[in-house]
């Protein structure tokens, strides 16, 4: 079962610039909160909930503060700042418990593969994947099992069985990982040209 958290947030007002910087001197990220059919909401959290947050997906029980109810919701988008080391806003999509919605969850790869031992080196092409499922069999990730891959094999989007209840919203033929073979020394070839 995927896992849930709880992370208590402020009520924001959209407009003021001066009330965001106040925020983010205590320690507080903007959100935006959406989901289909849902009132939008606009709030702060606080920037260490989210730097410990789980790794893989998780569920998020969203208790602003002001409002009864708390709002249950995935980590849809975190935008950072120019240099790349801090988050300055997060997206938040609301679900609704029994209505399906497409969410990206992480790859992970898993087993190692026979080509390896050839001299071929891994490469994932894809970390993330969008499925399409209820949000309480969201996968925390899908894990796809690599360990019979050759040289120059290729795994694709409909090469992986995903979990029940999920289904996978992407093209089929794209590529997750391949096995890429050892690269040519050109040695041989210059050795020749130098003899004749």
């Amino acid at each position: 079962m995927i896992q849930r958290i709880e992370w208590k947030a402020l009520p924001r007002t959209v407009g003021k610039k001066s009330e965001v910087k106040e925020y983010r001197r205590k320690g507080y990220i903007p959100v935006e909160v959406y989901g289909k059919g849902k009132e939008n909401a606009h709030a702060y959290i606080y920037w260490k909930d989210l730097e410990n947050r789980p790794s893989g997906m998780f569920l998020i029980d969203l208790k602003i503060e002001g409002e009864e109810e708390p709002r249950i919701c995935v980590l849809k988008d975190i935008q950072y700042n120019y240099l790349g080391d801090q988050p300055i806003h997060v997206d938040l999509y609301e679900v609704t418990f029994g209505v399906e919605f497409d969410v990206d969850v992480p790859v992970e790869l898993v087993g190692k593969p026979k080509g390896l031992e050839l001299g071929g080196v891994l490469e994932q092409h894809l970390h993330t994947i969008t499925i399409r499922t209820l949000p309480r069999k969201i996968p925390d990730k899908i894990e796809v099992d690599v360990s019979n891959l050759g040289l120059g094999d290729v795994l694709y989007i409909r090469d992986i069985t995903p979990p029940p209840d999920v289904k996978i919203i992407e093209n089929p033929d794209e590529v997750v990982a391949v096995v890429i073979e050892p690269e040519e020394t050109g040695v041989e070839e210059e050795t020749t040209e130098e003899t004749e």
